[in-house]
């Protein structure tokens, strides 16, 4: 590769000096500024020439951006240093991306994942099979799911990293954002450029459903989004959600279907009757699965369709799902007197299928604590739809409470007035009661003194909520 194929494939402009800037070239590592070294390269969203003075020093090979802030574009003319400006970042991190894999890890089979709910309990469970059935695979997935995001170079530097510590990869299990943006606009077609990238033997689509909003307006945009992913798995095994009507519209040259219902179909493992069911055979029942929520069956299946579609031997799927623990903040167990579920349920319909599951646990006659994290600097109607969420889950066994989190959150993640005011707004006029507190820390203590040991308190939401196990540990 040389810097000016790498400037037009990204549609970029160079500026500064027309080669590499590292006396040895470029080494095969897309990374960050602070992290790199002489040789690699760094994508930055901006750069002002204060990053650009720091990337000279640093001798790497050059820097790509999308917004050179302040004097960069004149800094790097001066220093005779290489920066490359594009309007799209998305093609600089696809580009990476590709490069990456094509690199290291060239002989690897390679998995997707996408779609709006559970892509990142899927994605953690296919790798754990996979690892469990003796072969090296890794995942971007982690347990709060920041590495599915594409919009930076940290998966790329995260394989090449792997590669160098631990060897040669039989597997990359890639998480894809089904919505990807930037300062508030849409990267169009995220999903299926980074699909492309990977270039996945297959690929798993969970669901379509409405999150990212202000991204995207309604369930079309998302769909528009993901729709070209199944051409991007191209000649490759699609394993798609049954049971999503949405997703069933998605033209998948080679489909393999999952669903909670029977299916008459040869390309398919369905949940029947307390079993999940793989050409006419039950492989797994209910008391064997790491949880038995619907929405967990869902992944369980999807999951499982990813290995068959891979050719891994149903033993080794069998003993992986057996032997699967769950992502931290996926319905995860932290008390049992009382009974504490913790869910990273963020959009509407993760909380609504959360609840839904905990209320059939829920021992007669008592109560069920649910405590909810406001999305915050999210905007007013992602919470507005989470809150209707949370209306049309009410029951009379549902005891609300609200957490602004002020005490455990950053400034990208503070609650905003009319964030805030959505929910009491909705809530008040369904004549709904909860109770509000701007500490999670006081929002789970109250809970707790007030908690019955045989009720259930149910915890969710995203970042507002992260932190909830450790504060409870101290609480109990």
């Amino acid at each position: 590769m040389n810097i000016q194929d790498l400037a037009r494939d990204i549609e970029g402009e160079l500026v500064g000096n027309d080669e590499f800037f590292s006396i040895d070239g470029f080494t095969g590592k897309f990374t960050f500024l602070n992290d790199a070294h002489t040789g690699d390269i760094v994508i930055r969203h901006w750069i002002n020439d204060t990053g650009v003075k720091m990337a000279f020093n640093k001798n790497i090979a050059c820097l790509i951006t999308q917004t050179p802030k302040d004097c960069a574009i004149e800094m790097a003319e001066k220093l005779n240093f290489p920066l490359i400006i594009t309007d799209k970042i998305q093609l600089a991190n696809a580009y990476a991306l590709s490069h990456t894999i094509n690199k290291v890890s060239p002989f690897s089979r390679n998995v997707v994942i996408t779609g709006t709910n559970g892509k990142s309990t899927t994605s953690h469970l296919i790798t754990h099979i996979l690892n469990y059935a003796g072969y090296h695979a890794f995942t971007n997935t982690d347990s709060e799911s920041e590495f599915n995001t594409l919009i930076d170079p940290m998966v790329s530097k995260l394989i090449y990293d792997e590669v160098e510590k631990n060897g040669e990869i039989d597997y990359l299990v890639i998480e894809i954002s089904e919505v990807q943006g930037w300062l508030g606009k849409i990267m169009e077609n995220h999903a299926a450029l980074m699909s492309k990238a990977v270039n996945p033997e297959v690929g798993v689509i969970t669901n379509i459903a409405m999150d990212h909003i202000g991204l995207v307006n309604n369930i079309d945009d998302v769909f528009n989004e993901i729709k070209a992913v199944p051409q991007s798995i191209g000649d490759g095994i699609t394993v798609l959600n049954h049971d999503d009507e949405l997703v069933l519209k998605l033209d998948a040259e080679n489909p393999f279907y999952t669903s909670m219902s029977k299916l008459d179909m040869g390309n398919s493992v369905y949940y029947d009757d307390g079993s999940i069911i793989y050409d006419d055979k039950a492989i797994l029942n209910v008391d064997e699965l790491p949880f038995n929520s619907n929405h967990f069956i869902r992944n369980i299946l999807s999951a499982i369709g990813a290995c068959i579609s891979l050719g891994i031997d149903m033993d080794s799927i069998v003993g992986g799902v057996k032997s699967y623990e769950p992502l931290n903040r996926r319905f995860a167990k932290l008390n049992d007197e009382p009974l504490i579920y913790d869910d990273f349920a963020h959009n509407p319909d993760g909380i609504k299928a959360t609840i839904s599951e905990t209320l059939k646990l829920l021992p007669e006659n008592q109560k069920l604590y649910v405590a909810c994290a406001i999305r915050g600097s999210r905007g007013v109607e992602i919470n507005r739809l989470n809150v209707e969420a949370l209306v049309e889950s009410m029951d009379d066994r549902i005891k609300l409470y609200l957490s602004s989190s002020n005490d455990v959150v950053n400034e990208l993640n503070h609650v905003e007035d009319d964030e805030r005011e959505v929910f009491f707004d909705i809530l008040t006029k369904n004549d709904i009661n909860f109770t509000h507190f701007d500490s999670l820390e006081n929002c789970l203590s109250e809970i707790y003194r007030k908690a019955d040991k045989k009720d259930i308190i149910l915890l969710i939401g995203a970042q507002g909520m992260d932190p909830a196990e450790s504060l409870l540990k101290e609480i109990i």
